[in-house]
């Protein structure tokens, strides 16, 4: 006796339908990771180029205004919602320095521009021991069309002493709003060091700063800018700032009752019988790696956007944080007054700000602050 087995071979049109179900999927893939950068306000992810350091800095600044989860410490610690640094362009072991501006919107306010110098020590001391201090002013350069000279603009002055060593901030938004207006008036700044008589200082031996071409990357010239892009939400705005009622610290663990508990004691006797579960906060991880993101995105590596889940039945008890309309709706639904009248649905009734820390197109490193990302406690609405 010969016995035949068939082996089933996947027709045409089998083919045809899984091959249409992974486009279908693709698509579907592709428009959802566009419509979650515009939510981040970008319309194509920055290209990832390899693990570069970000300014200790930045490092420091989104650690100061976030906590390990990204989400916001204190709406008000950063001035805006945006916060970028730029590295010097010009790479000169000259004290003049210029900053590609191109990846700053028009539309953005620019509040506080600030460059930052790494003072060295100075190599010589003998000689300029009877200074203590020196006089350092930041120029900005300007480009006269009369007599096709550079001319300078004096943005910010201020003594510091001359064998100290560490970082040093100016403020120059005058210079970085006028290049905002007018991108071909950037042509730099310059610094320039005088004694506290007048007399200028040799800056290559005794007043040194650290530049882009010899110095290390940690120890680059910088200029950090603070602005706002207009996507402050109404509730950030209508906030009183001495409201402390609204801290950013997030809940523990879900906000569950006691018919919740009764709940889960009864699902493994009789389904007919559970009580619906409550009105609560639950978990939803967005993970950056899983989206594709890690290659540009210093911090965090993901975030617990959570997300509310449950039912708000009648009589609503104050736990579930209902408003009165949705105290109303409720018993209008229990009473069948109107038909066609839902209960209160379960949403969000307090949401926090996440932070993002990352690398752009260009390779500056930037701090944005994104307003609405994460539920905070649910209730019925």
């Amino acid at each position: 006796m010969v016995v035949c087995t068939a082996v089933a071979r996947p027709t045409k049109n089998n083919l045809e339908n899984q091959l249409k179900v992974e486009n279908e999927a693709g698509e579907v893939r592709s428009a959802a990771i566009k419509r979650l950068l515009e939510v981040f306000g970008m319309e194509d992810p920055p290209m990832a180029r390899g693990h570069k350091q970000p300014p200790q800095y930045m490092l420091d600044l989104y650690n100061t205004v976030a906590d390990v989860n990204g989400v916001t410490k204190d709406p008000y610690l950063l001035e805006g919602n945006t916060v970028r640094s730029f590295f010097d362009k010009l790479r000169s072991d000259q004290v003049q320095f210029r900053f590609n501006l191109s990846n700053v919107g028009s539309t953005e306010k620019i509040l506080t521009a600030e460059l930052h110098l790494f003072k060295l020590r100075p190599q010589t001391s003998a000689t300029f021991n009877r200074h203590h201090f020196c006089q350092v002013s930041i120029y900005q350069l300007l480009n006269s069309k009369k007599m096709n000279i550079t001319q300078k603009k004096l943005l910010s002055s201020r003594l510091i002493p001359v064998h100290s060593t560490g970082w040093e901030v100016f403020t120059v938004t005058q210079a970085v709003r006028s290049w905002m207006s007018d991108e071909d008036s950037n042509l730099g700044l310059q610094v320039v060091v005088r004694t506290l008589g007048g007399t200028p200082m040799d800056m290559k031996h005794h007043v040194r700063f650290a530049s882009g071409r010899n110095h290390h990357q940690s120890k680059q010239p910088m200029l950090v800018l603070f602005t706002d892009d207009g996507r402050r939400s109404a509730t950030l705005e209508n906030k009183d700032p001495s409201d402390s009622g609204d801290s950013p610290s997030l809940p523990q663990g879900p906000m569950m009752g006691a018919a919740s508990r009764t709940a889960r004691s009864l699902d493994y006797f009789d389904e007919e019988i559970i009580t619906p579960t409550p009105c609560q906060r639950q978990p939803l991880y967005v993970d950056f790696e899983e989206i594709g993101w890690s290659g540009w995105i210093v911090s965090p590596r993901g975030y617990n956007a959570y997300h509310c889940k449950g039912a708000c039945p009648f009589p609503l008890g104050q736990n579930m944080r209902p408003t009165n309309h949705a105290t109303v709706q409720s018993i209008i639904n229990a009473l069948k007054l109107t038909k066609g009248i839902d209960m209160p649905c379960c949403v969000p009734d307090k949401l926090f700000s996440i932070n993002l820390l990352y690398f752009d197109d260009e390779e500056n490193v930037v701090l944005k602050q994104y307003d609405d990302m994460v539920a905070g406690s649910c209730g019925c609405q």
